[in-house]
């Protein structure tokens, strides 16, 4: 235990621990009594330059004299405690997204900060100060899943802002927590804030979106996490925005960030995005400058070493004020105050959770859960759900029906008993019914190993089968961030198109030719389009990267256990010909990037999604049809579940301005909620709005967001292109 540590447990026991003065030799920084601004003021007014330049790393070493323990700012949550041994692995952020349940993302996101605090106060217990112990996560992950290439689109809630703005609030205050004093852990939005590949160029390439898209599209999300969530860490992007370092830009970080959001926290670069401002971009050129840059500009932690190897001499060169530096020592220390890492851990709420809760069989069935719900069913012919007193022998085909990579996705943690997808049809099935189960081929055609159809032995036993499962997609070993990897299809963790692997084409080609019903499991974090063969096959469940309990999840759907109630958070595409350059940032080039500006027939629009049961919508009604830009009103509908089982339904409400003579998105997600219903029941779904911001556009000329007099059309249904009830509102001149 530190000095620090044993000199305030000492005084508890003279002085209550709330309201009274303690010992006048206490410091300031020392004194609980005190609010965290004026200790963390004190605390770096103590320290010498060189003490104050090493804190600037993630890698932050001890200041043993003023009770400063070594800490690695490093860590990662993207859907579970990430990289550091057992924890409970949900569904990759996309699936959970794909849930459009927002109360289900806050209850998963409390779970992973009681495992975050419990796994840190066991590190702390034994002196282990080493990376991915600490309590700031460097997740969620907000940016907009512009192109489906993008390998890191599966991090993220999707192609569209308020969706995304909508599960990442209840995902930071899920983490943060609610304790008026102390933080659970910091959540880290990112990455700020015009960022979506291609990952092999991001080094280097300079992203330049027009003011409407920058507005519109790849900011909403942020001011929600920032303006409404309170996310107290944003994490800057490698790229260049207009010319300039998003983790060292002026315009992002200081006059978006800090002046028009008045962001309090801090704000940490991406992982040598500091080194970059030199060495790729090229806008200086020394990492004396880049640093200077960096802190000046408003990045206050550095993800690598550049600030505390060159700063010192940046001060020297008269290129930084040691102010400017002070600054963000004290962003920093604060940050750690309000975790309470300088108070003693009998006064800290969340350092209470004991380490058994981490990996529990709670947590263990709320994973169940959050899979479940993330289930989305692209088609069906009334094959699913497979009856099981018909069903004798099913056939289990394909690359990922074993896989735990395929479950997990990436930046995950341990999971202790990972249920994959044949393993959960096995456990599902009655006694007496036969599984076969084939790998069969790999993902991705490998003429090493891999043929590319199916031996004689498994078409037999597809031929013998009822029903055949074939298990394939990607995963997060083909897509994700900046890979080596190589392979037909996939350059540096991005796609370069969005078909199917051949080699599963021909498989379930191959499959299909023995009359026997297919049912194809997709397990990826992106779109995929099929070649025209969706066409022929008889259901379809995309799973994404379904996490520990994943093949629970899917049998479960599978066998009619859980009516699947999951929306696409993206958009289906016929085909890579159909999308527009993928380094093009301008959201209407080409055919027009995601459901809000393609024009063109799709494959699965942005929010589809089936259910074993049918949902009836009537009677809509608009409290206000003419309203001022300053209204607010609302919008309700009844929803009826008129099928044979209980359900849930996503019920969805876009915004279409009808007639405009600025270019406006074709229509936008405004508002949605999932809702439960039983066979038979009805509902009433009231939602509010709010003119001037669900009904705004943001003006480049003004610079301003504004609100258009004229007609909006209110759009209610089931995806963005299954519209069952219409009605208009006018707003006045």
């Amino acid at each position: 235990m530190n000095l620090y540590r044993l000199k305030v447990i000492g005084m508890l026991s003279l002085f209550t621990i709330f309201g009274q003065a303690q010992s006048d030799t206490t410091p300031k920084y020392a004194n609980i009594a005190l609010d965290f601004s004026a200790r963390a003021a004190d605390l770096v007014a103590q320290m010498t330059l060189d003490e104050k330049i090493s804190q600037l790393g993630n890698a932050s070493p001890a200041i043993p004299r003023l009770g400063i323990l070594r800490y690695e700012w490093w860590n990662e949550a993207l859907h579970g405690v990430a990289r550091a041994g057992a924890a409970t692995v949900f569904p990759q952020a996309i699936g959970m997204a794909a849930s459009f349940d927002t109360s289900m993302m806050r209850k998963v996101a409390n779970i992973i900060s009681d495992e975050a605090r419990a796994k840190h106060h066991e590190a702390q217990r034994k002196k282990n100060y080493s990376i991915y112990t600490g309590l700031t996560f460097w997740s969620p992950n907000i940016n907009i899943f512009r192109d489906p290439r993008w390998g890191r689109g599966h991090e993220t809630y999707g192609e569209d802002p308020y969706l995304t703005g909508q599960m990442g609030m209840q995902f930071v205050k899920g983490l943060q927590g609610d304790d008026p004093k102390y933080l659970k852990v910091v959540a880290t939005a990112k990455h700020f804030a015009v960022h979506n590949g291609p990952e092999p160029e991001r080094h280097f390439f300079n992203a330049v979106p027009n003011t409407r898209d920058l507005w519109e599209t790849y900011l909403p999300a942020f001011e929600d996490l920032i303006v409404d969530a309170k996310v107290y860490s944003v994490m800057g992007a490698y790229n260049r925005v207009d010319g300039e370092s998003a983790s060292a830009s002026w315009m992002l970080l200081e006059d978006i960030l800090r002046k028009k959001w008045s962001f309090k926290g801090y704000v940490v670069s991406d992982c040598g995005a500091i080194n970059d401002i030199h060495q790729n971009h090229k806008i200086v050129n020394s990492p004396e400058e880049s640093s200077a840059i960096g802190i000046r500009r408003g990045c206050d932690l550095n993800c690598g070493s550049v600030y505390q190897s060159a700063l010192k001499k940046s001060v020297e060169l008269g290129l930084i004020d040691v102010g400017e530096i002070d600054l963000s020592v004290y962003r920093l220390m604060l940050a750690r105050m309000k975790l309470g890492m300088f108070d003693p851990v009998e006064i800290v709420p969340y350092a209470q959770i004991p380490f058994e809760i981490n990996d529990s069989k709670a947590h263990d069935e709320v994973a169940l859960s959050m899979a479940e719900k993330s289930m989305t069913l692209l088609k069906n012919d009334g094959t699913l759900p497979l009856n099981k007193s018909k069903i004798k022998k099913i056939a289990v085909i394909g690359p990922n029906a074993g896989s735990i990579v395929a479950l997990r996705g990436n930046y995950h943690g341990t999971a202790t008993n990972p249920v994959t997808i044949v393993d959960g049809i096995k456990n599902a099935v009655a006694v007496g019914v036969e599984v076969t189960y084939h790998k069969g081929i790999s993902l991705v055609t490998n003429k090493n190993k891999d043929s590319l159809v199916l031996s004689n032995q498994i078409l037999k036993d597809v031929i013998n089968a009822d029903v055949a499962i074939f298990v394939g997609g990607l995963d997060a070993e083909l897509e994700g961030e900046e890979m080596n990897k190589r392979v037909e299809g996939f350059l540096g963790g991005d796609r370069t198109k969005i078909e199917l692997p051949e080699t599963q084409l021909n498989a379930l080609k191959a499959m299909k030719q023995t009359g026997t019903p297919i049912v194809f499991v997709l397990m990826a974090g992106s779109a995929v389009s099929f070649n025209g063969l969706e066409q022929e096959l008889e259901a379809i469940l995309a799973t994404w990267y379904p996490g520990q309990r994943g093949g629970d999840a899917v049998a479960n759907v599978l066998f009619g256990d859980y009516n699947p109630a999951g929306r696409l958070p993206v958009t289906f595409y016929n085909s890579t010909k159909d999308l527009p350059d993928f380094t093009d940032y301008n959201m209407r080039a080409g055919n027009g990037f995601t459901y809000r500006y393609h024009n063109g027939d799709v494959l699965y629009p942005f929010g589809h999604g089936l259910s074993y049961s049918q949902f009836e919508y009537t009677n809509i009604q608009i409290s206000k049809n003419s309203i001022s830009r300053t209204d607010e009103f609302t919008v309700s509908v009844e929803i009826k579940n008129t099928g044979k089982v209980d359900g849930e339904e996503v019920v969805q409400l876009y915004i279409k301005d009808v007639q405009s003579d600025k270019w406006m998105a074709r229509k936008q997600l405004r508002k949605f909620e999932r809702i439960a219903l039983r066979k038979g029941e009805t509902k009433t779904v009231v939602f509010k709005l709010n003119t001037d911001k669900d009904l705004r556009y943001y003006d480049a000329l003004e610079r301003q967001y504004m609100v258009e007099p004229g007609d909006f059309e209110i759009q209610i249904g089931c995806s963005s292109e299954d519209v069952r009830l219409k009605g208009i509102v006018t707003i006045e001149k």
